[in-house]
């Protein structure tokens, strides 16, 4: 038997243990009962980041803004590999113009960019908006498979 993995709820940041042979039943929070995996990207902010970065699945943030078209193109894309990752990776956006002093903290100096972070360390970036065949690549690159 593997150990559990820890996950923070994307809804209320509780570390959840879920046994890995589970992940594919849709496990539900402990604190708030909502999905833990979930089939679409979450919305990330400075007062979740800390939580979020942590946990067994690796994070893949997308650093965006509004006003940035090929942020708006890359949308799609995102959340389309985020229903093909459930289990195996969690993504979240991240508004820079709303969380402009965690955008800083990253040191995030073009749009869109992707940060995938494991075990609450920063393992690679990637900026510019890219083809769903050329970001599940790029995952594959980094040990997490599509």
């Amino acid at each position: 038997m593997t150990e559990p993995l820890l996950i923070p709820c994307p809804h209320c940041n509780g570390l959840n243990r879920i046994p890995a042979e589970r992940i594919g039943e849709h496990p539900k929070c402990g604190r708030c009962k909502n999905a833990v995996l979930l089939a679409l990207p979450f919305d990330l902010k400075q007062t979740d980041y800390a939580s979020q970065i942590k946990g067994d699945l690796p994070l893949l943030v997308d650093v965006w803004a509004e006003w940035c078209g090929p942020c708006k193109a890359f949308g799609p894309i995102f959340e389309q590999a985020a229903s093909q990752l459930i289990g195996k990776c969690r993504l979240a956006k991240l508004d820079s113009e709303a969380n402009q002093q965690l955008a800083g903290q990253l040191g995030i100096r073009s749009i869109p960019s992707l940060i995938l972070f494991k075990n609450g360390r920063e393992v690679a970036r990637q900026s510019g908006a890219l083809p769903l065949q050329q970001l599940t690549a790029w995952l594959r690159s980094q040990g997490i498979s599509a």
